[in-house]
């Protein structure tokens, strides 16, 4: 069994809200007659949507048996004004709890948040939590890039850890970010935002959820890194070596890491890149990842095959590691 923890989904009721927008991000009809997703991230064709049965069908060619669904921050839906993001984000988390609700041996979802408010980022995720096989949220990593703006979300960590829910945080801008970091994409675009920057923001929030003392309060929420958490299993290495020549007397950051309870996924990247992560993680951190695509779960079904690990760790990326934290959100559901 494989379960998917990084399952981006667009379905069809979101489509009709984006496409009655008018300002970005919207869906329009462009002269060529296809539509496009216009969005501060880029203009892209709109892919073919997939209902609930057709996802299920890519999942079945690939062995994956439950995915865990949410929606790609590149819309940077979550982000917008509250009047303008809670309509998007109902219209989402409301399609997924009906996936869910139809197949619940085949899905679990994850909330899309408006977070520029925090009244309506918990409304919105207590509302969304007691929806049909809703498990967590997702949530802009920006936010988390040191522990000073990881304090503003406190508010929905302690609610969160009522429901021991999981959190996927994922490469994202913030709403109203005066400090947002900047990149020079005037050359080879692509490659230094969707690569080099995106990786480099996702190891500073391993930083904070590793080597802080952020999560110490939350202790039943499970947090999920995509992508194996930036660098870090490639730079550990040198995070020990400049600690020990500027701070001899701290406890070494790849104890740290290794000790934290932060789980990775493993989308996108490739077999020697894992066999790194478990070195660095161990192979009960890390989950099976796709982005949601046929070709994502082909190459993440590949890199786990070749990765020179055992069976024992494939089986613990593949399904083990996630299944446990899903466990988790149902029993504290139950309990509470």
């Amino acid at each position: 069994m494989t379960i998917d923890m990084h399952a981006h989904w667009v379905p069809e009721a979101f489509c009709d809200a984006m496409r009655a927008r008018s300002t970005p991000p919207f869906i329009r009809r462009k002269e060529d007659g296809r539509e496009y997703l216009e969005s501060s991230f880029n203009s892209s064709p709109l892919a073919q949507r997939e209902s609930a049965a057709q996802r299920i069908a890519e999942m079945d060619k690939a062995g994956v048996e439950r995915g865990v669904l949410s929606l790609t921050t590149v819309y940077g839906v979550e982000r917008l004004p509250s009047a303008e993001a809670v309509p998007l984000c109902q219209a989402f988390n409301d399609a997924v709890a009906a996936a869910c609700a139809q197949y619940p041996d085949r899905f679990n979802g994850l909330a899309a948040l408006p977070v520029a408010d925090m009244d309506e980022t918990l409304a919105e995720f207590r509302r969304a939590m007691a929806m049909p096989g809703m498990v967590g949220a997702l949530l802009p990593g920006d936010g988390f890039l040191s522990i000073k703006r990881a304090e503003k979300f406190q508010p929905l960590f302690e609610a969160a850890d009522a429901l021991g829910a999981i959190f996927l945080v994922h490469y994202a801008k913030i709403a109203d970010d005066p400090e947002a970091p900047k990149v020079d994409a005037s050359d080879n675009g692509h490659s230094r935002v969707g690569t080099l920057d995106m990786q480099a923001r996702l190891s500073s929030n391993m930083v904070t959820f590793c080597m802080t003392d952020f999560l110490k309060a939350f202790p039943n929420v499970t947090v999920l890194s995509h992508n194996l958490g930036g660098n870090i299993p490639f730079e550990v290495d040198r995070l020990d070596h400049r600690s020990l020549l500027d701070q001899p007397q701290d406890e070494m950051p790849s104890k740290r890491i290794r000790d934290a309870s932060v789980l990775v996924d493993c989308n996108s990247l490739g077999a020697r890149s894992i066999e790194l992560a478990v070195e660095c993680y161990g192979p009960e951190r890390i989950v099976y990842g796709s982005d949601g695509t046929g070709f994502g779960m082909e190459w993440t079904n590949k890199a786990i095959s070749e990765a020179r690990i055992s069976d024992a760790d494939k089986d613990a990326i593949r399904h083990a590691t996630a299944a446990r934290a899903l466990a988790r959100v149902r029993k504290a559901q139950t309990v509470g």
